[in-house]
């Protein structure tokens, strides 16, 4: 049975009924209403993370995230933030496992779903798929998906894409490129 037409189906139709049920805006055009304040940044980023949680399934708050820019690729990371806890690690283990596998399929829906756009570099990245290697590996608290190639397009891509991340979760980690661990 093909799952894949129903599920954009499916997202489709959520997607037009949330948009028809969510509250009609002022179209006042003063520069009040029009500038962004830090409590809607705030709750921009609370409403990613609600949503990562829900596509992650595990806990933004019991885990930490972390991008790497390497010199032939990069490195998504995640562990959970107590070493006793089991049940994240555990989450981030399936979590990773499965987009490791996604990411090598072409297939970017989580992150579209977690930011609510498409993350800079995932066309170029979906369109190279075959040219991008992505290997999960376990660690103690969680795991990292290391991204690599030798194409210099789907290196930018890769880095234009962790970079996204970076900006997007607020890491702090550095947007230059690094020697892998």
């Amino acid at each position: 049975m093909k799952l894949k037409p129903y599920l954009v189906l499916l997202s489709v139709t959520l997607a037009i009924t949330v948009a028809s049920c969510a509250p009609q805006k002022d179209h006042q055009t003063d520069k009040a209403k029009t500038e962004t304040t830090p409590s809607e940044h705030t709750s921009g980023m609370e409403a990613m993370d609600a949503r990562g949680d829900k596509v992650m399934g595990f806990d933004h708050l019991k885990t930490t995230h972390h991008f790497r820019l390497f010199p032939n690729g990069g490195a998504i990371e995640v562990e959970a933030n107590d070493p006793k806890d089991s049940v994240s690690r555990d989450q981030i283990i399936w979590h990773l496992g499965h987009i490791t596998n996604m990411f090598a399929a072409g297939d970017f829906n989580a992150p579209m779903l977690i930011h609510g756009q498409t993350p800079s570099g995932v066309p170029t990245m979906q369109r190279l798929k075959d040219e991008i290697k992505y290997q999960f590996e376990e660690t103690e608290r969680g795991g990292h998906v290391l991204m690599s190639t030798s194409n210099p397009e789907g290196l930018a891509a890769i880095h234009k894409f962790l970079r996204f991340q970076i900006k997007e979760h607020q890491t702090g980690d550095t947007t230059e490129v690094i020697q892998q661990f």
